[in-house]
């Protein structure tokens, strides 16, 4: 949870794509070590839609019931999991398997390239917040 004033809505967006981006590793990287299972069908999780539905409904803040408390906001954000689809087998191979490796080592990239990018963002976030708290001014 964010403290109100310090942090925008953009941290606790790019916390979550970096959460999600974990997750669609883990989801490329089992179908991976399952391109020779028998049977096996390939998962892809996907996320984006329901991120970019999550960003356009406004921020929900309660307000708090003691003044010592924070008010919480951004629930719509924390509730983006992400839905997972299985791959049917389309291939006609005879093992049922339905990874391509060539499709996840695609997939691989990208979501490290778009991994990277976010936590780069991230990054100069917080260096313009460490940048106000270090200025003399």
């Amino acid at each position: 949870m964010a403290i109100p004033g310090i942090f925008d809505r953009t941290v606790g967006v790019l916390h979550k794509v970096l959460d999600l981006r974990v997750r669609n590793q883990q989801v490329i990287s089992s179908n991976i070590a399952n391109m020779d299972t028998p049977g096996y069908n390939a998962s892809r999780l996907t996320f984006e839609d329901d991120l970019a539905r999550a960003l356009a409904q406004p921020e929900t803040s309660t307000s708090a019931s003691h003044p010592g408390h924070f008010p919480i906001g951004g629930q719509v954000m924390e509730k983006v999991e992400g839905r997972m689809h299985r791959l049917p087998d389309k291939t006609g191979l005879g093992d049922k398997n339905s990874v391509d490796l060539d499709q996840e080592m695609i997939a691989q990239a990208e979501n490290q390239i778009l991994f990277e990018a976010a936590a780069q963002m991230l990054n100069k976030k917080l260096g313009l917040l460490k940048y106000v708290i270090q200025s003399d001014r």
